[in-house]
Protein backbone atom coordinates (compact mmCIF):
# COMPACT_ATOMS: atom_id res chain seq x y z
CA UNK A 1 0.00 0.00 0.00
CA UNK A 2 2.82 2.37 0.91
CA UNK A 3 4.58 1.61 -2.38
CA UNK A 4 1.42 2.46 -4.36
CA UNK A 5 1.05 5.76 -2.51
CA UNK A 6 4.70 6.61 -3.18
CA UNK A 7 4.29 5.80 -6.89
CA UNK A 8 1.16 7.95 -7.08
CA UNK A 9 3.05 10.83 -5.45
CA UNK A 10 5.84 10.51 -8.00
CA UNK A 11 3.35 10.51 -10.87
CA UNK A 12 1.57 13.57 -9.43
CA UNK A 13 4.85 15.41 -8.90
CA UNK A 14 5.97 14.59 -12.46
CA UNK A 15 2.68 15.79 -13.93
CA UNK A 16 2.80 19.04 -11.95
CA UNK A 17 6.41 19.63 -12.96
CA UNK A 18 5.60 19.09 -16.65
CA UNK A 19 2.63 21.45 -16.47
CA UNK A 20 4.72 24.08 -14.70
CA UNK A 21 7.62 23.90 -17.18
CA UNK A 22 5.70 23.46 -20.43
CA UNK A 23 2.48 25.40 -19.77
CA UNK A 24 2.61 27.80 -16.82
CA UNK A 25 6.05 29.34 -17.41
CA UNK A 26 5.46 30.05 -21.15
CA UNK A 27 2.04 31.52 -20.31
CA UNK A 28 3.54 33.84 -17.70
CA UNK A 29 6.22 34.99 -20.14
CA UNK A 30 3.60 35.77 -22.78
CA UNK A 31 1.49 37.68 -20.25
CA UNK A 32 4.43 39.77 -19.04
CA UNK A 33 6.04 40.12 -22.50
CA UNK A 34 9.44 39.33 -20.95
CA UNK A 35 10.70 37.56 -24.07
CA UNK A 36 14.29 37.64 -22.82
CA UNK A 37 13.28 35.11 -20.15
CA UNK A 38 12.99 32.46 -22.83
CA UNK A 39 16.72 32.75 -23.51
CA UNK A 40 17.54 32.83 -19.79
CA UNK A 41 15.47 29.76 -18.94
CA UNK A 42 16.74 27.90 -22.02
CA UNK A 43 20.29 28.55 -20.85
CA UNK A 44 19.43 27.22 -17.39
CA UNK A 45 17.98 24.04 -18.90
CA UNK A 46 21.07 23.48 -21.06
CA UNK A 47 23.42 24.10 -18.13
CA UNK A 48 21.37 21.62 -16.08
CA UNK A 49 21.84 18.98 -18.81
CA UNK A 50 25.61 19.49 -18.80
CA UNK A 51 25.65 19.47 -14.97
CA UNK A 52 23.72 16.20 -15.00
CA UNK A 53 26.62 14.67 -16.92
CA UNK A 54 29.03 15.82 -14.21
CA UNK A 55 26.75 14.30 -11.55
CA UNK A 56 26.93 11.00 -13.43
CA UNK A 57 30.72 10.85 -13.09
CA UNK A 58 30.39 11.59 -9.37
CA UNK A 59 28.19 8.50 -9.32
CA UNK A 60 31.25 6.32 -10.02
CA UNK A 61 33.45 8.23 -7.59
CA UNK A 62 35.16 10.58 -10.04
CA UNK A 63 35.37 14.39 -9.74
CA UNK A 64 34.82 15.75 -13.26
CA UNK A 65 35.94 19.36 -13.83
CA UNK A 66 36.22 19.04 -17.61
CA UNK A 67 32.62 19.14 -18.81
CA UNK A 68 33.21 22.53 -20.43
CA UNK A 69 35.56 20.86 -22.92
CA UNK A 70 32.85 18.47 -24.13
CA UNK A 71 30.27 21.26 -24.30
CA UNK A 72 32.74 23.20 -26.47
CA UNK A 73 33.28 20.14 -28.66
CA UNK A 74 29.53 19.71 -29.10
CA UNK A 75 29.07 23.37 -30.00
CA UNK A 76 31.86 23.40 -32.56
CA UNK A 77 30.87 20.10 -34.17
CA UNK A 78 27.31 21.36 -34.65
CA UNK A 79 28.50 24.72 -35.99
CA UNK A 80 30.91 23.08 -38.46
CA UNK A 81 28.39 20.49 -39.66
CA UNK A 82 25.68 23.09 -40.23
CA UNK A 83 27.72 25.96 -41.71
CA UNK A 84 30.38 24.03 -43.65
CA UNK A 85 28.91 20.60 -44.38
CA UNK A 86 25.28 21.62 -44.89
CA UNK A 87 23.88 19.27 -42.24
CA UNK A 88 20.46 19.76 -40.74
CA UNK A 89 20.50 20.77 -37.08
CA UNK A 90 18.47 17.67 -36.23
CA UNK A 91 21.25 15.46 -37.62
CA UNK A 92 24.06 17.58 -36.22
CA UNK A 93 22.60 17.52 -32.68
CA UNK A 94 22.90 13.77 -31.96
CA UNK A 95 26.14 13.55 -33.95
CA UNK A 96 27.69 16.24 -31.76
CA UNK A 97 26.78 14.34 -28.62
CA UNK A 98 28.14 11.10 -30.07
CA UNK A 99 31.37 12.79 -31.17
CA UNK A 100 31.87 14.21 -27.67
CA UNK A 101 31.26 10.73 -26.26
CA UNK A 102 33.77 9.25 -28.71
CA UNK A 103 36.42 11.76 -27.66
CA UNK A 104 35.69 10.98 -24.01
CA UNK A 105 36.25 7.27 -24.63
CA UNK A 106 39.66 7.95 -26.16
CA UNK A 107 40.59 10.21 -23.25
CA UNK A 108 38.90 8.09 -20.61
CA UNK A 109 40.73 4.85 -21.38
CA UNK A 110 43.97 6.09 -19.75
CA UNK A 111 42.71 8.69 -17.23
CA UNK A 112 39.76 6.85 -15.68
CA UNK A 113 42.26 4.64 -13.85
CA UNK A 114 43.06 7.71 -11.75
CA UNK A 115 41.03 8.69 -8.72
CA UNK A 116 40.40 11.65 -6.47
CA UNK A 117 42.36 14.83 -7.01
CA UNK A 118 44.49 13.24 -9.76
CA UNK A 119 41.50 12.62 -12.02
CA UNK A 120 40.06 16.03 -11.12
CA UNK A 121 43.25 17.85 -12.14
CA UNK A 122 43.46 16.01 -15.46
CA UNK A 123 39.86 16.86 -16.34
CA UNK A 124 40.43 20.48 -15.28
CA UNK A 125 43.18 20.70 -17.88
CA UNK A 126 40.85 19.31 -20.59
CA UNK A 127 38.77 22.48 -20.75
CA UNK A 128 41.84 24.63 -21.35
CA UNK A 129 43.12 22.14 -23.93
CA UNK A 130 39.77 22.38 -25.71
CA UNK A 131 39.93 26.18 -25.73
CA UNK A 132 43.50 26.23 -27.05
CA UNK A 133 42.64 23.65 -29.71
CA UNK A 134 39.72 25.78 -30.87
CA UNK A 135 42.10 28.73 -31.14
CA UNK A 136 44.68 26.78 -33.14
CA UNK A 137 42.66 24.61 -35.53
CA UNK A 138 41.87 26.16 -38.94
CA UNK A 139 38.46 24.47 -39.14
CA UNK A 140 37.29 26.34 -36.03
CA UNK A 141 38.31 29.78 -37.43
CA UNK A 142 40.54 30.44 -34.43
CA UNK A 143 39.63 33.42 -32.25
CA UNK A 144 37.01 34.55 -34.80
CA UNK A 145 34.91 31.52 -33.99
CA UNK A 146 31.93 30.52 -36.10
CA UNK A 147 29.02 32.94 -36.37
CA UNK A 148 25.78 33.28 -38.33
CA UNK A 149 24.70 29.74 -37.51
CA UNK A 150 21.22 29.33 -39.01
CA UNK A 151 18.21 28.48 -36.89
CA UNK A 152 16.96 24.87 -36.88
CA UNK A 153 14.80 24.05 -39.85
CA UNK A 154 11.71 21.89 -40.05
CA UNK A 155 11.81 18.30 -38.82
CA UNK A 156 9.35 16.10 -40.67
CA UNK A 157 8.71 12.40 -41.16
CA UNK A 158 6.68 10.86 -44.00
CA UNK A 159 5.48 14.30 -44.99
CA UNK A 160 4.25 15.08 -41.48
CA UNK A 161 5.81 18.06 -39.69
CA UNK A 162 7.01 16.98 -36.26
CA UNK A 163 8.83 20.21 -35.35
CA UNK A 164 8.23 23.39 -37.40
CA UNK A 165 10.98 25.64 -38.69
CA UNK A 166 12.19 27.78 -35.79
CA UNK A 167 12.21 30.84 -38.05
CA UNK A 168 8.44 30.48 -38.43
CA UNK A 169 7.92 31.24 -34.72
CA UNK A 170 7.04 34.81 -33.76
CA UNK A 171 9.85 34.50 -31.23
CA UNK A 172 12.36 31.68 -32.00
CA UNK A 173 13.52 31.78 -28.38
CA UNK A 174 10.21 30.17 -27.41
CA UNK A 175 11.05 27.20 -29.64
CA UNK A 176 14.50 26.90 -28.04
CA UNK A 177 12.89 27.01 -24.61
CA UNK A 178 10.64 24.06 -25.43
CA UNK A 179 13.51 22.15 -27.04
CA UNK A 180 15.84 22.70 -24.08
CA UNK A 181 13.12 21.95 -21.53
CA UNK A 182 12.01 18.72 -23.19
CA UNK A 183 15.61 17.51 -23.50
CA UNK A 184 16.25 18.43 -19.86
CA UNK A 185 13.20 16.42 -18.78
CA UNK A 186 14.30 13.43 -20.88
CA UNK A 187 17.84 13.73 -19.52
CA UNK A 188 16.81 13.63 -15.86
CA UNK A 189 14.21 10.94 -16.51
CA UNK A 190 17.00 8.83 -18.00
CA UNK A 191 19.25 9.52 -15.02
CA UNK A 192 16.46 8.59 -12.62
CA UNK A 193 15.86 5.32 -14.44
CA UNK A 194 19.58 4.58 -14.61
CA UNK A 195 20.11 5.27 -10.90
CA UNK A 196 17.41 2.73 -10.05
CA UNK A 197 18.66 0.08 -12.48
CA UNK A 198 21.25 -2.67 -12.00
CA UNK A 199 23.87 -0.43 -13.60
CA UNK A 200 23.04 2.29 -11.09
CA UNK A 201 23.49 -0.12 -8.18
CA UNK A 202 26.86 -1.18 -9.60
CA UNK A 203 27.90 2.47 -9.94
CA UNK A 204 27.03 3.11 -6.30
CA UNK A 205 29.04 0.09 -5.22
CA UNK A 206 31.98 1.34 -7.31
CA UNK A 207 31.70 4.70 -5.59
CA UNK A 208 32.12 2.95 -2.24
CA UNK A 209 34.76 0.34 -3.11
CA UNK A 210 35.93 -0.47 -6.64
CA UNK A 211 38.09 -3.42 -5.54
CA UNK A 212 35.18 -5.08 -3.78
CA UNK A 213 32.92 -4.51 -6.80
CA UNK A 214 35.55 -5.99 -9.11
CA UNK A 215 35.93 -9.03 -6.87
CA UNK A 216 32.39 -10.20 -7.65
CA UNK A 217 33.11 -10.28 -11.40
CA UNK A 218 32.00 -6.78 -12.43
CA UNK A 219 33.91 -5.21 -15.32
CA UNK A 220 34.48 -1.86 -13.61
CA UNK A 221 36.67 -0.53 -16.45
CA UNK A 222 33.81 -0.92 -18.94
CA UNK A 223 31.33 0.74 -16.57
CA UNK A 224 33.67 3.69 -16.04
CA UNK A 225 33.95 4.20 -19.81
CA UNK A 226 30.18 3.90 -20.36
CA UNK A 227 29.37 6.42 -17.62
CA UNK A 228 32.05 8.87 -18.76
CA UNK A 229 30.77 8.60 -22.37
CA UNK A 230 27.18 9.28 -21.24
CA UNK A 231 28.40 12.24 -19.21
CA UNK A 232 30.26 13.70 -22.19
CA UNK A 233 27.29 13.04 -24.48
CA UNK A 234 25.15 15.27 -22.25
CA UNK A 235 27.81 17.96 -22.31
CA UNK A 236 28.01 17.76 -26.10
CA UNK A 237 24.23 18.03 -26.47
CA UNK A 238 24.09 21.05 -24.17
CA UNK A 239 26.91 22.80 -26.04
CA UNK A 240 25.35 21.98 -29.41
CA UNK A 241 22.01 23.63 -28.65
CA UNK A 242 23.70 26.57 -26.94
CA UNK A 243 25.77 27.29 -30.07
CA UNK A 244 22.71 27.29 -32.32
CA UNK A 245 20.63 29.29 -29.84
CA UNK A 246 23.40 31.91 -29.67
CA UNK A 247 23.97 31.50 -33.44
CA UNK A 248 27.71 31.57 -32.71
CA UNK A 249 30.48 29.66 -30.96
CA UNK A 250 33.90 30.90 -29.82
CA UNK A 251 36.86 29.33 -27.99
CA UNK A 252 35.82 31.32 -24.92
CA UNK A 253 32.19 30.11 -25.01
CA UNK A 254 33.02 27.44 -22.41
CA UNK A 255 35.95 28.03 -20.10
CA UNK A 256 37.44 26.55 -16.93
CA UNK A 257 35.02 28.64 -14.85
CA UNK A 258 32.08 26.96 -16.60
CA UNK A 259 33.45 23.50 -15.82
CA UNK A 260 33.81 24.49 -12.17
CA UNK A 261 30.24 25.83 -12.15
CA UNK A 262 28.92 22.54 -13.55
CA UNK A 263 30.57 20.80 -10.61
CA UNK A 264 29.28 23.36 -8.10
CA UNK A 265 25.73 22.88 -9.41
CA UNK A 266 25.96 19.23 -8.40
CA UNK A 267 27.44 19.97 -4.97
CA UNK A 268 24.87 22.64 -4.15
CA UNK A 269 21.84 20.64 -5.27
CA UNK A 270 23.04 17.42 -3.66
CA UNK A 271 25.29 14.65 -4.97
CA UNK A 272 23.00 12.03 -3.47
CA UNK A 273 19.96 13.12 -5.47
CA UNK A 274 19.27 12.75 -9.18
CA UNK A 275 17.61 16.16 -9.39
CA UNK A 276 20.37 17.87 -7.43
CA UNK A 277 22.11 19.27 -10.55
CA UNK A 278 18.85 20.81 -11.76
CA UNK A 279 18.14 22.59 -8.50
CA UNK A 280 21.77 23.63 -8.10
CA UNK A 281 21.84 25.14 -11.58
CA UNK A 282 18.69 27.19 -10.96
CA UNK A 283 19.90 28.50 -7.60
CA UNK A 284 23.43 29.36 -8.74
CA UNK A 285 22.36 30.93 -12.04
CA UNK A 286 19.72 33.23 -10.58
CA UNK A 287 21.65 33.74 -7.35
CA UNK A 288 24.56 35.20 -9.31
CA UNK A 289 22.21 37.53 -11.18
CA UNK A 290 20.51 38.69 -7.98
CA UNK A 291 23.89 39.58 -6.47
CA UNK A 292 24.74 41.75 -9.48
CA UNK A 293 23.44 44.79 -7.57
CA UNK A 294 26.20 44.39 -4.99
CA UNK A 295 28.80 45.54 -7.54
CA UNK A 296 32.42 44.79 -6.64
CA UNK A 297 31.29 42.69 -3.66
CA UNK A 298 29.37 40.28 -5.90
CA UNK A 299 32.05 37.58 -6.06
CA UNK A 300 32.88 37.90 -2.35
CA UNK A 301 29.26 37.47 -1.27
CA UNK A 302 28.65 34.72 -3.85
CA UNK A 303 31.69 32.70 -2.69
CA UNK A 304 30.89 33.21 0.99
CA UNK A 305 27.32 31.99 0.55
CA UNK A 306 28.55 28.91 -1.34
CA UNK A 307 31.02 28.05 1.41
CA UNK A 308 28.40 28.55 4.13
CA UNK A 309 25.81 26.45 2.28
CA UNK A 310 28.27 23.57 1.85
CA UNK A 311 29.24 23.72 5.53
CA UNK A 312 25.65 23.86 6.75
CA UNK A 313 24.23 21.52 4.10
CA UNK A 314 27.03 19.13 3.09
CA UNK A 315 24.49 16.88 1.34
CA UNK A 316 23.03 19.71 -0.74
CA UNK A 317 19.84 21.72 -0.76
CA UNK A 318 17.63 18.71 -1.43
CA UNK A 319 18.71 17.19 1.87
CA UNK A 320 16.60 19.82 3.66
CA UNK A 321 13.33 18.18 2.67
CA UNK A 322 14.52 14.70 1.81
CA UNK A 323 16.81 13.94 4.74
CA UNK A 324 14.45 11.32 6.09
CA UNK A 325 13.64 9.74 2.75
CA UNK A 326 15.38 7.41 0.40
CA UNK A 327 17.76 9.21 -1.93
CA UNK A 328 16.70 9.08 -5.56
Amino acid sequence: MGLIIMQNKKILFTALFLIFVLVIIPSLIVMTSRWDLYYTLSSVALLAIASAGVWLTFYIGRINIGQGAFALVGGYVTAILITKAGFSFWLALPFSGLFAAFISVLIGLPILRLRGVYFAMITLVLTEVGRLSALALPITNGAKGISNIPLPGELSFAGITIIPDFASFENPRMAFYYLASVLMILCFATLYRLSNSRLGHLCRSMQQNEELTSSIGVNIAAIRIIIFALSSFMGGIGGSIFAVMSQSIYPSSFQVADSINFMLNCFLGGLGYVFGPMLGTVVLYFGWDLLFQTGKYQMLIYSSLLIISMLVLPNGLLSIRLSGRKKS
